[in-house]
């Protein structure tokens, strides 16, 4: 899935990509607050059900899939009728309240030096929904990618936002790593330490280190584009490059 892209669009100096789970919006924030209202509808049991659905699904697909999870729970309990509550506070989740500090910053900052674009991967419905509904579709001028597995399908990113050099913001080191292992010197990987993924152990001891690790998104703003594309810069606090 994907937002408007000119049919044929000249190549860009730079092209910022910008994951959106736990990189610019607080995933694990709208995960917990989740929790807490599936438990008010549907109970300990209910909440241990759905989670094992969503667990599940995110293994067979590769990506969190809550409305399928949901689908799955009513599968089981076809008459459960808090159901319709709990699709209703994910549909209307106030998902720009949960943006992180600074990220609409970050994005309007690196669109002075080339476009942004949203790349994230998802189902078709809700992480549409959770980008258009954060203001994310807004912020970056409906340049949109949304894909089942994004880190393999870099040839048609660069199919529809050619450029010279890319800057991959994600907080998976296992994304970052295979998208510098298929572009190498042509992207800087920045790798944002927030969420769980991006403090968990065992995948930071499995993983090769980013080209850059910022704390927070927000420690982009400090940033200028040279340090991005890897020609000259320091790095200011908040932030560490990996030598070259």
């Amino acid at each position: 899935m994907n937002g408007k892209t000119p049919e044929r669009p000249d190549p860009a100096d730079v092209v910022f990509l910008f994951d959106v789970d736990n990189t610019l919006l607080d995933t694990d924030r709208v995960t917990e607050d989740l929790k807490r209202h599936l438990e008010k509808e549907i109970g300990q049991e209910g909440l241990q059900s759905y989670w094992s659905h969503f667990d599940r699904l995110r293994e067979e697909l590769g990506y969190a899939d809550y409305l399928g999870a949901l689908q799955r729970y009513r599968n089981e309990n076809p008459h459960d009728s808090h159901l319709l509550a709990v699709s209703r506070f994910l549909i209307d989740y106030p998902f720009a309240d949960r943006l992180f500090p600074g990220a609409l910053d970050v994005v309007r900052r690196v669109e002075q030096w080339g476009p942004a674009v949203i790349l994230s991967d998802g189902d078709v419905v809700f992480q549409p929904l959770k980008v258009e509904r954060s203001g994310l579709f807004e912020a970056v001028n409906g340049n949109v990618l949304i894909y089942v597995h994004k880190e393999v399908e870099l040839s048609d990113v660069a199919k529809r936002f050619p450029a010279d050099h890319y800057v991959m913001v994600d907080d998976k080191l296992r994304i970052l790593a295979a998208i510098k292992g298929t572009w190498g010197p042509r992207v800087t990987t920045v790798f944002v330490r927030q969420g769980h993924y991006a403090l968990d152990p065992k995948i930071l001891a499995t993983y090769p280190a980013a080209d850059v690790r910022i704390e927070r998104i927000g420690n982009l703003l400090d940033h200028g584009l040279t340090y991005f594309t890897g020609r000259t810069g320091k790095a200011p606090s908040g932030g560490t490059r990996r030598p070259r």
